[in-house]
């Protein structure tokens, strides 16, 4: 009964911190998928049953396509769980940073670079056998909050998120995994919601758009906790999370 009660308790924090960061989340998803949705509408745009397969070159360019349609599902969500890992444990204050403060911190190069092995990792994984993809997708699912907590090298954010989930496999996985697959649900009742209202490439692009940056910081909150919990178990102390404090009420002096 151990990992029901963490995962009720963990599920309940998630929860909680996405409610009271909601306008900063949203803030910074848009500044991350809507270039992002660009690129899944273009993949989507690409025609599969159009393509006859009957040469190795033929073959390639569906293998490339399909690649290129499941990557955008995936691509961005690294580099903005790191971005939301810098938002949740900044160590100067309270208040949710400016910005201007998170873009300075941002390690984009290894953001980045730990984005693009990641989900070539993952489709190689689903590519070969299901199994090793969810392998995957769950021991190196926390690099990009690693990156940017413990301020690792990409090597090294591979090698701690390992570490991290090692021991805690099934934990990891009935966050992260259900996160994903249901908002991969979500997300393509809400594409196709709005294809219904808007129709064509822009359609295309919009609904890329609205499903990540709606669901995408939900899954960034959960691993970001749970890297924080897993750095905690193992080294016996973890940044401290920064919750979002209540507004301040303006105090009122009366004259005797």
């Amino acid at each position: 009964m151990k990992l029901p009660r963490e995962l009720a308790s963990l599920y309940a924090r998630i929860f909680r911190v996405y409610v009271a960061w909601f306008p900063t989340l949203m803030l910074l998803a848009a500044i991350v998928f809507i270039p992002l949705g660009l690129l899944g509408a273009l993949a989507g745009e690409i025609d599969l049953d159009s393509l006859a397969i009957d040469s190795p070159v033929k073959v390639a360019a569906v293998i490339g396509a399909v690649s290129a349609v499941l990557a955008t599902s995936l691509l961005g969500e690294v580099f903005y769980s790191g971005a939301i890992a810098i938002g949740l444990t900044h160590p100067r204050h309270e208040h949710p940073p400016k910005l201007r403060e998170i873009a300075r911190r941002i390690n984009y190069r290894r953001l980045i670079l730990i984005d693009i092995i990641y989900v070539a990792l993952v489709i190689v994984g689903f590519a070969a056998l299901i199994v090793p993809g969810v392998l995957v997708f769950i021991f190196f699912g926390l690099t990009g909050p690693v990156v940017e907590i413990e301020e690792r090298t990409v090597r090294e954010a591979f090698r701690r998120s390992f570490e991290l989930v090692r021991g805690n496999f099934w934990l990891v996985f009935f966050v992260l995994a259900p996160i994903e697959l249901v908002g991969e649900g979500l997300g393509e009742a809400l594409g196709e919601a709005i294809h219904e209202i808007s129709h064509g490439f822009l359609g295309e692009w919009l609904a890329e758009t609205v499903s990540s940056s709606v669901l995408s910081p939900l899954y960034a909150v959960a691993v970001v906790l749970l890297t924080l919990e897993l750095i905690r178990r193992r080294d016996g102390a973890a940044p401290v999370l920064k919750h979002r404090p209540a507004p301040v009420e303006p105090t009122v002096s009366v004259n005797a």
